[in-house]
């Protein structure tokens, strides 16, 4: 079975719709609410109306889950596909988000042998605050 790249069109999409294609929002009622919301900018222009238009190229710039997301628009699609063509729809131009102090303390490489007294605390105090933060 091959995978077919999507279909692109030349004719410009609306925003809310081209980013529930590309699985940002699981309902087009939520994508629609966020860009009216002006949640939204395309090309550094705030946007304030769902029925923006959208065109290869453009790159948008939103705030999702606490961390700014800056899109590169690569194709228009005319259906709501599964994740991985959704995936081709843009370019992630995010740099890497920074591993936070709790990330790092959590992380223990697989075949590291039994953790030192230093590490089970570290480890302890990890999964109190865990369990605290809910």
């Amino acid at each position: 079975m091959t995978q077919q790249s999507p279909p692109t069109t030349s004719a410009p999409m609306r925003a809310d719709k081209w980013l529930w294609h590309a699985r940002f929002f699981k309902t087009r009622t939520l994508a629609t609410r966020f860009v009216g919301n002006g949640n939204l900018r395309i090309n550094a222009t705030k946007q304030t109306r769902a029925s923006a238009q959208l065109r290869v190229g453009d790159v948008l710039v939103f705030g999702l889950n606490d961390h700014i997301r800056t899109i590169e628009v690569v194709a228009l699609s005319s259906r709501r596909g599964p994740a991985p063509e959704a995936q081709t729809l843009y370019i992630d131009r995010d740099p890497p988000r920074p591993k936070t102090a709790e990330e790092k303390i959590a992380f223990r490489p697989s075949g590291s042998g039994r953790p030192t007294k230093k590490q089970r605390r570290q480890i302890t105090a990890f999964i109190d605050k865990s369990v605290d933060g809910d």
